[in-house]
């Protein structure tokens, strides 16, 4: 009897302003890397803090690295448009042919200064992709760091070196790049890369450096090439999105969280964090004993001439679908110088 009375007395206490507290918000976050990964230490994790912090606890989130909701890395983007996340730090190169707009910042020779570049996106994507992100809400757009070739045997300092070897590829374009220069490409997400390595399936690897501790590159390759120059050889773009119906049933105080920590500068923030993880992953190549070579300046021309087509071939094919492809690639380029010290 008593305890009916007091089960009655919370159901009507419950109805009372103020008493019930709003229902916490959890979003499910996807990504592909390990736990232990600067991405997700430095960059998702302290994200996840703050938007938490700036909701006082009504929006958390729920973290499953390295795929642990299922399926492989090519299919985050599909995960995140149904539902099965709520958001996910994806790269569009895992889907090819789903971005061919803003694609445009993986082109050979085209970035110069991660945070510069990455704004730039932000700022393009807005403007020109707005179709490629049909189904999801944009949080951060960024580019990552220059990619380093990581090879098991062969020192690469020439362009000659690079002719015929199975070199892993984070992207379609990173593809084209690879068959201008005379490597085999082997596309493949960055979680299949040691095994890879260790069974001979390929020889080398592009990557950035803040990749290489978290899956022991340093350990399974002797040498690493870095490309140097005002603008990177080359480098991928990077996505942290949203489910747009997730964001769209969120009362009005947490859209404006998630507003606060999404856009340009957001995009900058991300891909900074991650250069600290480049700085690591360079000392712990360093410290395993691995040869580093610089390619230098008068090397790289060459480098540059035989890449030159892929662009020409990317403005030729984005032309072909009805767009201007030399005035989006010119646009493209005017923003990095923008955003980009010289």
């Amino acid at each position: 009897m008593k305890f009916t009375q007091f089960a009655r007395g919370m159901a009507l206490a419950a109805l009372l302003p103020g008493f019930a507290q709003a229902q916490e918000i959890i979003l499910k976050v996807a990504h592909p890397v390990p736990p232990t990964a600067p991405g997700h230490v430095k960059m998702i994790v302290p994200w996840c803090e703050k938007i938490e912090a700036e909701s006082h606890g009504k929006m958390k989130c729920q973290i499953y690295p390295a795929m642990q909701l299922g399926g492989t890395p090519p299919q985050l983007l599909t995960q995140v448009r149904d539902g099965v996340a709520d958001v996910v730090w994806t790269l569009p190169g895992y889907t090819p042919g789903r971005f061919p707009v803003s694609e445009v910042f993986e082109l050979p020779f085209i970035n110069r200064t991660r945070d510069g570049s990455s704004r730039a996106l932000w700022d393009f994507a807005e403007k020109n992709a707005a179709k490629e992100f049909a189904g999801v809400r944009p949080i951060a757009l960024w580019v990552s760091g220059p990619y380093a070739l990581h090879t098991r045997d062969k020192e690469v300092r020439t362009l000659e070196d690079i002719k015929g070897l199975k070199i892993r590829t984070p992207s379609r374009l990173g593809t084209k790049l690879l068959e201008a220069l005379g490597a085999t490409p082997v596309g493949m997400p960055v979680p299949q890369i040691p095994e890879s390595l260790s069974k001979g399936v390929i020889e080398g690897a592009l990557l950035p450096w803040e990749v290489v501790p978290a899956f022991k590159v340093q350990e399974l390759t002797r040498n690493s090439t870095e490309f140097s120059g005002d603008t990177t050889m080359t480098a991928t773009t990077m996505m942290f999105i949203m489910n747009a119906k997730k964001y769209n049933s969120l009362p009005a105080d947490l859209k404006a969280v998630i507003d606060r920590n999404s856009g340009r500068e957001a995009s900058a923030w991300f891909t900074l964090q991650m250069q600290r993880g480049d700085d690591a992953g360079l000392k712990a190549t360093v410290n395993n004993g691995n040869k580093i070579f610089p390619i230098p300046a008068a090397e790289m021309t060459r480098w540059q001439a035989a890449a030159k087509p892929v662009t020409e071939e990317w403005i030729k094919e984005i032309s072909a679908k009805g767009l201007n492809g030399k005035q989006l690639h010119d646009e493209a380029v005017a923003l990095v110088d923008k955003y980009s010290p010289h």
